[in-house]
């Protein structure tokens, strides 16, 4: 099973601010210079974002809504349900991350990945996770307010400014400016990309520093660790099955089952740590904490699962919208990532 790379960076990051947390003036610089780079990953999202190309896959609705009914509403009911495993399986603070972790969008890019290599729909699964990214910027802050309450500040005005200046600000000008700068981007894809995952690990190096400060890993056993995986394992199951399985109930043909699939059960490490950092501030190293075991865990399962279905017998009977779908995209010019 692969390990993402960049997971091991994540925990080398974690280590170091286990071993030197930021303190005092440097704890200062470093969480402004987070902030800055929030606002500057939300500003690079609107700017790749082609609205254009998701208003062209809106055509294939009924898949687009299927994805969205299974990452903003079955993932978020399943983690209002693991309420009853506390304190059983896990503390507060780490059923808080997990109810989190059910609210953020799904991916882009690996679940355009998996998609291709399952021969599935790629085109709907690229709109799907661009739809899903654009709808999580204001509906995960809104959903985290209204279902984690005091524990992200309820919707007081100062929680409504920080996300508005922080998330939709950049992410507006973004969008805005990408007439100009959607050119530079697409060409310096890579650079940014780079970019984009050193500003991650300075937001992560920075929750997890106010997490030592303040001593909350005294309140992490191994065995509620141990607990909290066992649960994720069995949230990433049913997520699977249920879009699977779900998706052939609606009459969706092959590969757009396979879109569903890749596109319903995941959910983004890169939109969910800034969003955490903005939400829950000092207290976001438990936050993150269950989405960055449940990204690793949803990488090797679905890889498993995309090369056996590689080798299903082709199918030729894909949905109508599917089709559609898929004749869509290719006119439009739509292109992974």
């Amino acid at each position: 099973m692969p390990v993402d790379p960049y997971i091991l960076l994540l925990l080398g990051t974690v280590g170091l601010a286990a071993l030197l947390p930021a303190r005092g003036t440097t704890a200062d610089v470093a969480s402004g210079a987070s902030t800055a780079a929030i606002a500057f990953l939300f500003f690079l999202y609107g700017a790749r974002l082609s609205t254009r190309e998701a208003l062209d896959g809106l055509k294939h609705w009924r898949l687009h809504i299927t994805v969205l009914a299974c990452t903003f509403v079955v993932f978020p009911l399943l983690g209002l349900a693991a309420r009853g495993l506390v304190p059983v399986l896990l503390t507060d603070p780490l059923y808080q991350g997990l109810l989190f972790l059910t609210l953020v969008p799904s991916t882009i890019q690996s679940s355009i990945a998996f998609t291709s290599i399952a021969r599935g729909n790629v085109p709907a699964a690229i709109c799907a996770g661009s739809f899903s990214s654009l709808v999580g910027i204001v509906l995960t802050p809104l959903l985290a307010a209204a279902l984690l309450g005091g524990a992200v500040g309820g919707f007081s005005a100062d929680s409504v400014v920080k996300i508005v200046l922080q998330l939709l600000v950049p992410f507006v000008a973004g969008q805005l400016l990408r007439r100009w700068i959607g050119a530079f981007v697409a060409r310096h894809r890579k650079a940014l990309g780079l970019v984009d995952r050193g500003s991650i690990l300075l937001v992560v190096y920075t929750a997890f520093s106010a997490g030592m400060v303040q001593g909350i890993w005294h309140r992490v056993s191994p065995a509620r660790l141990a607990g909290l995986l066992a649960v994720e394992v069995v949230l990433l199951a049913l997520m699977l099955a249920l879009t699977w399985y779900g998706a052939r109930a609606l009459g969706f043909g092959r590969a757009d089952r396979i879109a569903i699939q890749f596109a319903g059960s995941k959910k983004s490490l890169a939109a969910g740590l800034p969003m955490a950092s903005v939400l829950f501030g000092a207290h976001a190293s438990l936050a993150v904490l269950p989405l960055m075991l449940f990204h690793q865990m949803q990488l090797m399962v679905c890889a498993v699962i995309a090369k056996r279905r590689s080798r299903d017998p082709r199918e030729d009977a894909t949905s109508p919208a599917g089709t559609a779908a898929s004749r869509t995209a290719v006119g439009t010019g739509t292109r992974p990532g």
